[in-house]
């Protein structure tokens, strides 16, 4: 007798209202301390970051603790309201460590915390307040599935970290394990690096005989990365939504404003035509984007397919969306005192991060038995 098995659910790809609340505040929030102005300003100081922007954000809203248990100081939340932050950073390109620290970092720690003792534990509970950031120490265009990237021990470089200079907290992958390491510890150096992307600064960790405090053993490291980055990947795909609809937005906008021969040139059909096929693609993003979120919030066994399935898409809707911006905006488009720069880099940054659209199209068909011709 064949035992009838239980269909799969059915993802949610609604916002609820509790999501809706958090994306008013992260958007009043970013609106107030981030705007283009604020961030233009930001890149072209050696430290983008803003302490008082994330500190308003990591405690004050209480997004750094979002994916963190309750029991370890946490807000109990899912995927799902993470993506809404992201987003909303997408929107505004800010130069915060969210992804980074709050995600990837978080998610590889929660692999970690079986209980509510123990340097995971505690690491966590900084993190979720918002006290110190923490980032994963391997380059930033690792994907969830990719080579294996951890050190011999503590002695040698990774480059292209993502968020560095403002970690105060390297998780360092080593063939021994997962070492949590001081940022400023003796035997550490950060070198900063000139990134495509200056809202979202790369640098080079050199360790030499530098100490830290074992996580876990490799195997458990090595499980424990994989889940961080895969939660990297499927919400990054989120913040290409929120660049591409910024894009979209800011574009109908302009066209709308921007008159030529006594008329806008958005009335114009070929212009008319370019942005419903963009605006198409965003929809379609978003669909993809909110899949991989609900996948990683269920914990759906589909997850890996559902964020590769998300990055395979929306890298390239993010930097379509962010070309026809500049193109569109016609002359001040192509400046920089106007912020579509920014997000043309963020987009092309992001297409290669945690994994090349590329990279996970053979991870769909790999997942779906689809064979390569």
């Amino acid at each position: 007798m064949t035992v009838p098995t239980q269909p799969p659910a059915t993802p949610d790809l609604l916002y609820s209202q509790d999501e809706e609340d958090l994306r008013s505040a992260v958007r009043a929030l970013l609106t107030d301390r981030a705007d283009a102005p604020t961030v233009i300003a930001a890149t072209e100081s050696d430290t983008p970051y803003d302490p008082r922007l994330w500190e308003a954000l990591a405690t004050g809203i209480g997004a750094a603790g979002l994916l963190v248990p309750e029991k370890l100081g946490g807000q109990g939340a899912s995927h799902r309201e993470a993506a809404v932050v992201l987003e909303e950073l997408g929107r505004s390109v800010a130069p915060a460590p969210y992804l980074t620290s709050s995600v990837v970092a978080t998610e590889t720690l929660l692999a970690l915390a079986g209980g509510e003792d123990g340097p995971a534990a505690a690491l966590l509970r900084e993190l979720a307040s918002g006290a110190r950031t923490a980032v994963l120490a391997v380059p930033f265009a690792t994907p969830p599935a990719g080579a294996d990237t951890a050190l011999a021990s503590l002695d040698g470089t990774v480059r292209g970290v993502a968020d560095a200079a403002a970690a105060d907290v390297l998780l360092v992958p080593t063939h021994k394990g997962l070492y949590a390491v001081g940022a400023a510890a003796p035997g550490v150096a950060v070198e900063p690096l000139v990134p495509l992307d200056l809202t979202r600064p790369l640098a080079t960790l050199t360790l030499s005989g530098a100490t830290g405090t074992l996580l876990a053993d490799a195997d458990t490291s090595a499980t424990a990365v994989r889940r961080g980055l895969l939660a990297g990947a499927g919400l990054l795909a989120s913040e290409q939504l929120g660049i591409a609809e910024w894009c979209l937005t800011e574009t109908v906008r302009y066209t709308r404003e921007r008159h030529q021969f006594n008329r806008p040139v958005g009335s114009f059909q070929s212009l008319k035509h370019r942005m419903a096929q963009l605006w198409l693609e965003v929809v379609s993003a978003r669909a993809a984007a909110r899949n991989a979120a609900d996948a990683l919030a269920t914990d759906s066994p589909d997850a890996p397919l559902a964020v590769a399935v998300a990055q395979a898409y929306c890298s390239g809707v993010a930097v379509h969306a962010a070309e026809e911006c500049v193109q569109l905006h016609g002359g001040i488009g192509m400046t920089w005192e106007h912020p579509a720069h920014l997000y043309l880099k963020r987009a092309k940054a992001d297409s290669v991060a945690y994994g090349s659209a590329g990279s996970h199209r053979e991870a769909v068909a790999e997942l779906a038995e689809l064979p390569a011709p």
